[in-house]
C-alpha cells in the first residue's frame, strides 16, 4: 500500500472581522523521520514526505558522497517502524567498504543543519565539473518556471511543500519532486534523474525555496551547472556558485529573475539583438 503524502485535519475557519467560525478540513504534508541505513548501520535520521523514497535514497547518497553512479546501489528497501521508516541500502561491496571507512553520525531536519560536521573543513564540496556551463535563454527558464507552477500537486493540495525540477535547455520541465523538506526535495530530483540516466549537461535546476550552500553543493554534486531558486541564495551558497563557475539565479519570478553568477550565459532579445 503506497504511503500516504497527505491527510485531512478537521479545523475551525475564524474570521478577523463579523461573522462565525466554522469546522473545515484542511490537507497537511506527512512529515516522518526516515532512517537511511547502510549495511544495517543507521547513518542519518531526515524528516520528510514519505514519497519518491528510492529516488531520496539514490540522491541523498550522491550528495553526501556515498555512491559516485546509480550502480553503486544494489538495492532500496521501505520498512514501516514504529516511529517511522527505515530505508535500507545496499552498497556494492567497495562503495561499502569506503562508507564503513569513514562512518560518521548525522542527525538531519526538515529545514537545515550539518548536524554531523564537527569541524569546518568538513564542509562538503563537490568536485570539478568535467564539462561546460551551458547557455541557456532567459525566456526557456520563464518557461520553465511557469510550468512549474501547475506541476506541484502536493503544494496544491496542502501550500506547505517545497519542490525541485529538472527542466532541458528549451525551459520543457521533465521532472518534479516536492517534500516538507528543500533538501529533501532536491535529493529526491537528483536521484530520479541518476537512476534515469540524466545527463547532467542537458538542463537545469529550479528550487522553490531559497538558495543555501548545500543546495549549490548538491547541484555540483549531481554535475549540473545551471541552478535557479525562487528566493535569493546567501553568500555562501554565491560564493561556492563563483567556486564551481555555476550559473546561478534567485528571485525568479513571473517578470523578472536575478542572475548572481554566469550572466554571459544567459541569452536575451535584447542581448540577439545587440
Amino acid at each position: 500500500m503506497p504511503l500516504r503524502a497527505a491527510k485531512d485535519v478537521p479545523t475551525i475557519v475564524v474570521p478577523f472581522g463579523d461573522g462565525d467560525a466554522s469546522p473545515a478540513s484542511r490537507a497537511v504534508p506527512v512529515e516522518t523521520p526516515v532512517n537511511l541505513i547502510y549495511a544495517g548501520l543507521p547513518f542519518a535520521v531526515m524528516m520528510a514526505t514519505p514519497s519518491d523514497l528510492e529516488d531520496f535514497a539514490y540522491g541523498f547518497s550522491l550528495t553526501e558522497g556515498i555512491i559516485e553512479q546509480a550502480a553503486d546501489i544494489r538495492a532500496v528497501r521501505v520498512a514501516e517502524v514504529e516511529k517511522g521508516l527505515h530505508l535500507d541500502i545496499d552498497l556494492v561491496s567497495e562503495r561499502l567498504q569506503m562508507h564503513l571507512s569513514r562512518r560518521r553520525a548525522l542527525a538531519g531536519r526538515t529545514g537545515c543543519g550539518l548536524c554531523g560536521i564537527d569541524d569546518l573543513e568538513a564542509l562538503p564540496k563537490a568536485r570539478a565539473p568535467s564539462h561546460a556551463a551551458p547557455a541557456i535563454a532567459a525566456a526557456a527558464i520563464a518557461r520553465a518556471l511557469d510550468a512549474l507552477e501547475r506541476a506541484q500537486p502536493l503544494n496544491r493540495e496542502t501550500r506547505a511543500v517545497h519542490a525541485a525540477a529538472w527542466a532541458d535547455l528549451e525551459g520543457n520541465l521533465l521532472a518534479v519532486r516536492e517534500d516538507v523538506g528543500r533538501h529533501n526535495a532536491l535529493d529526491k530530483l537528483i536521484g530520479a534523474l541518476l537512476r534515469d540516466g540524466t545527463s547532467p549537461a542537458q538542463g537545469f535546476v529550479i528550487v522553490t525555496s531559497r538558495c543555501s550552500f548545500e543546495l549549490v553543493e548538491k547541484v555540483a554534486a549531481f554535475g549540473a551547472r545551471t541552478l535557479v531558486a525562487i528566493s535569493a541564495p546567501t553568500s555562501l551558497a554565491l560564493d561556492r556558485a563563483r567556486d564551481h563557475d555555476m550559473t546561478l539565479i534567485g528571485i525568479a519570478r513571473r517578470d523578472t529573475m536575478t542572475v548572481f553568477h554566469g550572466r554571459e550565459r544567459i541569452r536575451t532579445e535584447s542581448a540577439a539583438k545587440v
